[in-house]
C-alpha cells in the first residue's frame, strides 16, 4: 500500500487479518494452562490460555463443549485443539476450541475423579445406604451385551452350580456413544417390569475408555434409583468403575457375580436341609414326650358317657332350683308392685278430681291456673275433670287478691 492508497476502515482490516488468519491456521494444537475459565448459562466455555510468555482468548462453544468428559477448571494444563480466529466486535486475535486433552493424568481419569468426589459428597457410597442380596432369588435380571462373552459365563455358572433360576437378559451395549444411556434405560425397564430379585449390570475388561459407559453419571444415578438390590460386575478385578461404588455388591468379574447369587440360594438350601433334619429329630421327642404323658392320663381317664350322666343330673338339678327361685322372686314382686300402686293410686290427682275437684289451665300455653288476679274477663280456660274436659270463658273475677 502505498501513501496514495486510501486509509483502510478498521473493520476492513480486521476482515482482512480474519482472512489471513483463518487461512493459515485452519487446525492448530496448542497447549497452556486455563485461566479465567467462565461457564454462562448459555453453555458455552471462555477461557485464556497462556504460558510464561504469552497468553491467547479461547472459546469452546456449547455442541463441543458437550462432548467434554471431564469439567476443565482453572490451572490445568492442557491441550486445546482447535483454529484461530478474530473476533471482529474488539479486533482481538482467539483460539475457536473443538476438544481439550489434558496433559499428564488424562481427561477420562480426571473426570473420574471429579465424580467420584461428587456422589461420594451426596453419601451415593455409603454402605448404610446399601442393600443385602435376596437371599433366595428366583429371577436374575442381567444387563449386559446379547452377543458378549458375559452372559455366556453367567449361564454357564448358574448352569453348573444347579441353582434352577430364572434369568432375563436386558441387551444393551456396553462401549461406545449412548452405551451409558442405554444401560441407565435397562435397568430402569427391569425396575418397572418387576421381575427380577437381583441385577447384575456389567461387561468384559478393557481398557479405561472401553469401560467408560459404566463410569457415567446417568449409569451411578440409574442404579442408586433401583428398587432392587444391584451387583456391579465391570472388567477384571483390577478394574474399578463409578457403577461398583455405588453398586450394592461389587463383584470383580462377571462370573464371580454369578458365583455370588448361586452361592447366596445353595448356602440357603443347605440351611433349609439342616433346619428340615433338626425339626424331624425335635418332632419324634416331642411325639415321645407327649405319648409318656398320656398313658397315665388315659389311665384317669372317665367314660365319657359317665361324664355326661353326672353333667345332665347336675344341670336337672340346677335348673330345678332355679325354677323355684324365679317363683319366689315373682311373687315378691309382685306383692311390691300392688304396695306401690296403691300408695301410687292414693297420691293421684285423678282421686281429687272424683271428690268434685277441677284443674283450671290457660287455653293458650296449658299451664295451671293458681290465682284469680292472673285472669281477666275473656280469657279462655280448659277445666280438667275427672271425667273430661270443658272449655269457659271467664266473665267475672271474684275474691281477687
Amino acid at each position: 500500500m502505498t501513501e496514495s492508497s486510501p486509509p483502510l476502515r478498521v473493520s476492513r482490516l480486521i476482515e482482512l487479518l480474519k482472512e489471513t488468519v483463518e487461512d493459515n491456521f485452519i487446525q492448530v494444537a496448542v497447549e497452556g494452562e486455563i485461566s479465567n475459565l467462565s461457564r454462562p448459562a448459555s453453555g458455552h466455555l471462555y477461557f485464556t490460555l497462556k504460558d510464561e510468555q504469552g497468553q491467547i482468548r479461547a472459546a469452546m462453544f456449547r455442541g463441543s463443549a458437550r462432548s467434554l468428559r471431564f469439567v476443565p477448571e482453572d490451572g490445568m494444563q492442557v491441550v486445546c485443539r482447535g483454529r484461530v480466529s478474530v473476533y471482529t466486535q474488539r479486533g482481538e486475535l482467539q483460539l475457536v476450541v473443538d476438544a481439550i486433552d489434558v496433559v499428564g493424568a488424562g481427561g477420562l481419569q480426571i473426570a473420574f475423579e471429579q465424580l467420584k468426589l461428587k456422589l461420594a459428597a451426596e453419601g451415593l457410597f455409603a454402605s448404610e445406604r446399601k442393600r443385602p442380596l435376596p437371599a433366595w432369588p428366583r429371577t436374575i435380571g442381567v444387563v449386559t451385551s446379547a452377543t458378549g462373552a458375559v452372559i455366556h459365563d453367567i449361564l454357564r455358572v448358574l448352569e453348573r452350580r444347579g441353582v434352577g433360576v430364572r434369568v432375563v437378559l436386558c441387551p444393551v451395549r456396553v462401549q461406545g456413544e449412548g452405551a451409558a444411556g442405554e444401560i441407565a434405560a435397562a435397568i430402569a425397564t427391569l425396575n418397572t417390569v418387576g421381575e427380577a430379585d437381583v441385577l447384575i449390570v456389567g461387561r468384559g475388561g478393557g481398557s479405561l475408555e472401553d469401560l467408560w459407559a459404566f463410569n457415567e453419571e446417568i449409569v451411578a444415578r440409574a442404579i442408586v434409583a433401583s428398587h432392587i438390590p444391584v451387583i456391579s460386575a465391570v472388567g477384571h478385578e483390577v478394574d474399578v468403575t463409578i457403577a461398583d461404588y455405588v453398586a450394592d455388591l461389587r463383584a470383580a468379574t462377571p462370573t464371580a457375580a454369578a458365583e455370588q447369587v448361586a452361592k447366596s440360594r445353595l448356602e440357603l438350601e443347605g440351611h433349609l436341609d439342616r433346619l428340615r433334619l433338626q425339626l424331624a429329630s425335635q418332632m419324634r421327642i416331642r411325639i415321645q414326650q407327649i405319648r409318656q404323658r398320656l398313658t397315665p392320663i388315659q389311665q384317669r381317664l372317665v367314660s365319657p358317657q359317665m361324664q355326661l350322666r353326672l353333667w345332665s343330673q347336675k344341670a336337672a338339678t340346677l335348673q330345678d332350683r332355679l325354677q323355684r327361685a324365679t317363683f319366689r322372686l315373682r311373687e315378691t314382686r309382685q306383692a311390691r308392685l300392688s304396695t306401690l300402686a296403691g300408695r301410687l293410686d292414693a297420691l293421684s290427682p285423678l282421686r281429687t278430681l272424683e271428690r268434685g275437684y277441677a284443674i283450671a289451665l290457660r287455653e293458650g300455653d296449658g299451664t295451671a291456673v293458681h290465682d284469680a288476679a292472673s285472669l281477666a274477663p275473656g280469657d279462655r280456660l280448659r277445666l280438667r275433670l275427672a271425667r273430661g274436659v270443658a272449655r269457659v270463658t271467664v266473665d267475672e273475677i271474684e275474691g281477687a287478691t
